[in-house]
């Protein structure tokens, strides 16, 4: 797989976001295992961007390592400072399923009522919200009601 190639400006806002990250993997001297790799790719995956750490001495080394898992992993490399190394790959996104027209269903939701003296324990209830209902407040369940249109602009547009 080829690695992702960015602009100038692309890999600098990169460098930005990537600044405060730790690293989640690291290669020790056993150097780029097949393990370290699915390791890697599980941390793009999930991440998106991330840092690698090499604790090897080998600069030379640490180049190679750096193509050789934006090659592997279709990522793209964003930096390389000292041991530090910082990939990029986008995040695929999770295909939902859709409800075609379907109301958000029932939840339970925990009232808490503490009691007036506040030395008294708090009364705690456990009620079950659909999904055109709501918890107010004062903790009672009150029903959605329809938003109107209240703008005559709006209104005259539609």
């Amino acid at each position: 797989m080829p690695q992702i190639n960015l602009t100038p400006a692309q890999r600098k806002d990169k460098r930005a976001d990537a600044h405060h990250l730790d690293p989640v993997v690291m290669i020790g001297g056993e150097g780029l295992t097949p393990a370290v790799v699915k390791e890697t790719d599980a941390a793009l995956a999930s991440h998106g961007l991330i840092k690698v750490r090499v604790l090897g001495d080998d600069r030379a080394a640490r180049e190679a390592m750096l193509a050789q898992l934006c090659d592997e992993l279709n990522a793209a490399p964003i930096q390389h400072i000292g041991k530090l190394l910082v990939l990029w790959r986008p995040v695929a996104e999770k295909a939902r399923a859709e409800r075609d027209g379907a109301m958000p269903g029932p939840r339970v939701v925990k009232i808490v009522k503490f009691s007036k003296s506040g030395n008294g324990r708090p009364q705690v209830n456990k009620v079950k919200v659909m999904g055109n209902e709501r918890v107010t407040q004062g903790g009672e369940v009150k029903r959605a009601k329809k938003r109107r249109m209240t703008s005559v602009k709006k209104s005259a547009s539609d």
